[in-house]
């Protein structure tokens, strides 16, 4: 299966060897949306959600998906992370949130993963702790922003959302 990483000769779902590789400084940043009816970004800019400061417990819950990635993701190697942060921040135009994650690790593999399931973990909470006020709301463009060290490279995302 040439080009599978994670499949072996028969097809089976392998974890892929990384034992060979040196251990080099990794960074990843993702971003994501999420897009609230206006009933729920009031909520937000006013301070006035029942449920407390719903933006600063959507980071806590995004820096602590990103520790547990490797447990959600199949095949996903363990990284001992360095450092991980998440920023939930108002955009009051688009009556929206915008979230980053930047995670690094000194490690033999990446941690794009690691940046990808903090905004997931983050946006998902967003969610949870809106949704008494209002369904309505919109989680979109969960993608990776830029990515730095292991064999491939640097990577940066192209102009978009």
């Amino acid at each position: 299966m040439d080009g599978f990483s994670h499949l072996d000769d028969s097809g089976r779902p392998v974890m892929v060897d990384v034992g060979g590789k040196d251990p080099t400084v990794r960074e990843a940043m993702a971003e994501g949306i999420v897009i609230f009816p206006g009933k729920v970004f009031e909520s937000l800019v006013k301070d006035r959600n029942p449920k407390g400061d719903v933006l600063r417990v959507a980071e806590v819950a995004g820096i602590m998906g990103a520790k547990k990635t490797s447990a959600l993701v199949p095949l996903c190697h363990p990284v001992r992370l360095d450092h991980v942060s998440v920023s939930c921040e108002l955009d009051p135009k688009g009556k929206l949130a915008r979230i980053t994650c930047t995670a690094r690790a000194r490690d033999v593999t990446g941690v794009e993963m690691e940046a990808l399931t903090g905004v997931s973990v983050a946006a998902l909470t967003l969610y949870d702790m809106c949704k008494g006020i209002d369904k309505g709301m919109v989680i979109e463009g969960i993608r990776l922003l830029s990515k730095s060290g292991g064999r491939s490279g640097e990577y940066r995302a192209e102009v978009g959302p």
